[in-house]
Formats: C-alpha cells, structure tokens, sequence
C-alpha cells in the first residue's frame, strides 16, 4: 500500500498479464509467457488453454476458470471476468492466459480497454496464433511464391442476418483466407465463397486441435470439405484454411525418435 498526502493509506492496484499461451504445445510458449506463467500467484484461464500450459503454473496460484469459448461466454456481459478485475483492484497481480494470441480473435482488445477504464495496469504478452501453429504443424505453407502474397486472418462467427457468413466484402478475392471458430459453418462459409466467386474446387483443410497430440487434419476443396470434416467427426477447437497453399502442402521425413510422439496425429484427405 501507498500512503496519499492527506494521510489515507491506498490499496496498491494489481497488475494484469494478458498472456498469449500459443495452440497448445507448452513447448511453444514464448519465454517471457512461460516465465509469467510459472511464478503467478493468481491465474484466470478458459477452455482453450491446454492442461500441460495450465499445470506450469504454480500448485499453490488461485486457479480462476473464466468460461470462454466459442461457443459462448457465461460472462458475456462483462469484456474481462469480473473476478480478474476483483483480484486486481484487491492489490493482487493476474495472469489472464489465452489460447493463441490475445490480440487475434482473443478478445485481448475490449479487455484491456476494460482494464484501462478501471485504471488498472496491464501488459500484453503475445503468442503463437492458432493459424500459424496449425500451419507450421501440418506443413500447410499460408503464403507461397507461387500462388498466395496475401493471407487473411478471419471469423467463421460474423454472419449477416440470413445465416450466411458476410464474406463478400470481408476477404480478398485471392490469396489465402483461415477462418477461426468456425467448426459448426464449415457448409456455409465454403457456400459463401464460392458464392463470392471462389472455385468450387479451391483447395481447402480442417485442422483441429492443432499442435496438441490429438491433431488432425482433413483435405479437400470448396465443394467436398465440409461432408470430409463431418464425417471424420472433428473436435473444436479447428481451423478451416482455404486456399491454393493448401496443396503445397509438404510433409516432413519422420526424425529419429518422433515416430512414437507423431503415432496419434491423423489425416484424413
């Protein structure tokens, strides 16, 4: 605590870490996320942080389940969750971790504009987003020489009133597009794009839970993957990756030793 001029003692205020956990693999933290996560005393996290990042923090940390996910947010009339303003304002620092980047598709904006009103200090840790881990990890390449000098980062979630995702003046007509949160539209984006006048037999790919152990990947074009991805019976959280980069796709040679740790990836295409 700090002592004002006229005596009254103030409550220090805590600080809030906005710390981007990467699509799952712990070994894909950054340094500075992992250093943040390792010594919290007070850590806020939702459904899309993995248990291995999870379990780095500290066995004594206030462990606070925030409830965010795409499918819905049971505090969705709050932008940050009340109890990491509480904590804060109560003097204690906390460690909000989010899956991917807390500035794409994290919500890391209107929470730090929560945090700026309440005068409350914060900082924003960046991490791998989910599109680059799914890329990296699948072999999928998001720009190439040959075919794509664009790359568009979009949401599956902006519909307009009929259902159908406004795409048409949203994304490039070229280049490549991947769509997060966007599992349960995979017939009506692809629908949409094809309407917007992408080639029924644009490449495409659902990866989902990229970078954990349970990743998988399915192939296909505009026409076929939506059918592809239902039946191989996908788990959120995935990815839709459209594009022509999609078939230049390169698989890597099996190193030494990785065959056991790559046993439960699958593709289906």
């Amino acid at each position: 605590m700090s002592r004002q001029s006229d005596g009254v003692r103030a409550v220090r205020r805590g600080k809030v870490w906005l710390v981007g956990s990467g699509p799952g693999d712990p070994e894909l933290l950054t340094v500075r996320a992992h250093r943040i996560i390792t010594s919290a005393r007070v850590v806020a996290y939702d459904e899309l942080v993995s248990t291995e990042i999870l379990a780095l923090a500290p066995a004594g940390a206030e462990r606070i389940a925030v409830g965010r996910r795409a499918s819905g947010c049971r505090h969705h009339e709050a932008r940050i969750h009340p109890l990491v303003v509480q904590r804060a304002l109560e003097g204690e620092d906390v460690v909000r971790i989010k899956g991917g980047d807390p500035l794409v598709f994290g919500r890391g904006g209107e929470e730090a504009d929560e945090l700026a009103v309440a005068r409350i200090p914060f900082a924003i840790v960046p991490g791998i987003s989910a599109a680059l881990g799914a890329a990296a990890s699948t072999g999928i390449p998001l720009t190439h020489r040959d075919c794509a000098s664009s790359v568009t980062l979009a949401t599956a979630h902006a519909a307009r009133n009929g259902g159908e995702p406004d795409l048409i003046g949203s994304v490039p007509a070229r280049g490549t597009i991947v769509f997060y949160m966007g599992l349960g539209r995979i017939a009506a984006t692809c629908r949409a794009l094809v309407e917007a006048g992408r080639a029924p037999a644009t490449p495409a790919a659902v990866v989902s839970h990229a970078t954990r152990p349970g990743e998988r990947l399915v192939t296909g074009t505009l026409a076929d993957i939506a059918a592809r991805a239902e039946a191989a019976e996908l788990e959120a959280p995935a990815l839709l990756v459209v594009g022509e980069v999609v078939a230049r796709r390169v698989e890597s040679p099996c190193a030494p030793g990785r065959e056991a740790a790559d046993e439960e990836r699958a593709e289906v295409g």
